[in-house]
């Protein structure tokens, strides 16, 4: 039988996501150390376990409504607020979703009809273009540069724009370069927006996470984006909540009033539990956030400086948990560059180009595991470059 003529086109025409693929081999071999999951290593804190525990214990088993418990909702606004001065209604401008990911494929299947087209920068995380594709828009790459610490250019931004751009995707702190955009970067492509009329969507995921003493900003908190653009956040990073699979949108009351009819036909309402657990994290959660994220500092710096001192060039990272470093010194391509690193070595790492076309010739490596997992993983892709320079020379 011939299931093809039955199947979507725009769904048979997406590629399955890069980063599985050496998960997936990692899973299969023995004595492999993977860095290639974006996954914190820490458990989720004890008082956020506790309190799900502790609804399970007194029966709350419930639906919530569709938006998510008012509590969660209050403390979602609150906190944006706290962190970012930024003003929501929990009631109006706020939704719960099953992850970020929910939240990003409801946004864009609420504000994409076909043929408008979405701006994309990479390397970015791989669901943006093929989201983008399902709901039947059109995705424009812009190529972030190494030398421009992988930020999004306002020049580059001007020069993608055309009649049927509707969304501008802004993936910052970024998956899988670890760059960030400061206040100064924000205004830029804020103007461009403005002037050309342009909705954003802001993943802030990683938010929580940023280093050197640069704060996380938000687009929505620049003068006239604040009405222009859509946030997404969520618990997995932030508060070590991956498997509880609970996120966030905020924004303007008409997008989220569309974004919460999609969610009430296609999930009903998020997880309970997880409901319950999240609002622990946000009214507690500050020190555990200071807690990982100064481990994830120390980290950083270790793997940055090993990469720059086995010659791997690698800039520095000031967000998120990823390092992104240039293997093309080596001849290989990144695939070729994984594939044998695995082989040869049992180490696991994803290859640039599976974030984008322009992520060829780098990896992304996460540095989201101990200390320990790290120390072993680098010696190991050290003595694979040594072999790899030794084999050259002869």
């Amino acid at each position: 039988m011939d299931y093809k003529k039955y199947l979507n086109s725009s769904i048979q025409s997406v590629s399955p996501s890069g980063i599985r693929k050496f998960f997936d081999i990692a899973n299969e071999m023995d004595n492999v150390i993977s860095l290639s999951i974006g996954e914190p290593d820490f458990q989720t804190p004890w008082h956020i376990r506790d309190e799900g525990i502790h609804s399970l214990i007194k029966g709350k088993t419930w639906y919530s409504p569709n938006r998510g418990f008012s509590d969660l909702l209050k403390e979602v606004t609150s906190y944006y607020e706290r962190r970012f001065s930024l003003t929501y209604s929990p009631n109006e401008q706020a939704l719960v979703t099953v992850g970020g990911s929910e939240a990003i494929d409801l946004a864009f299947r609420t504000l994409i009809e076909p043929g408008d087209e979405v701006i994309i920068p990479q390397p970015s995380f791989v669901c943006y273009e093929p989201l983008t594709t399902m709901a039947d828009g059109k995705p424009v790459i812009i190529n972030t540069k190494n030398e421009d610490k992988f930020r999004l250019k306002a020049e580059d931004l001007q020069a993608a724009i055309t009649p049927k751009t509707k969304l501008l995707v802004l993936p910052y702190p970024n998956n899988p370069t670890g760059a960030i955009m400061e206040r100064d970067d924000l205004e830029q492509i804020a103007k461009i927006v403005i002037e050309n009329d342009l909705l954003v969507l802001s993943d802030e995921i990683y938010s929580e996470l940023t280093y050197g003493g640069r704060n996380h900003v938000s687009i929505a908190s620049i003068d006239g984006m604040y009405e222009r653009t859509v946030v997404i956040n969520g618990f997995s990073k932030s508060y070590a909540m991956t498997g509880w699979r609970l996120g966030y949108a905020l924004g303007p009351a008409p997008i989220i009033d569309q974004m919460t009819k999609l969610h009430q036909y296609g999930i009903m309402s998020s997880p309970t539990t997880a409901q319950y657990a999240a609002i622990e994290a946000l009214k507690n959660g500050d020190r555990d956030v200071k807690k990982m994220r100064n481990e994830y500092d120390m980290r950083r710096r270790l793997v940055v400086d090993s990469f720059n001192d086995m010659g791997l060039s690698c800039f520095e990272p000031l967000g998120a948990f990823y390092v992104f470093p240039c293997i093309k010194s080596t001849g290989l391509s990144s695939e070729e560059f994984c594939t044998r690193l695995i082989m040869e070595k049992q180490v696991a790492v994803v290859p640039g180009n599976a974030f984008g076309k322009c992520g060829e010739g780098f990896v992304r490596v996460s540095y989201s595991y101990s200390l320990n997992h790290l120390k072993t993983a680098l010696g190991r892709i050290r003595d694979f470059i040594k072999e790899l320079e030794d084999g050259n020379k002869g």
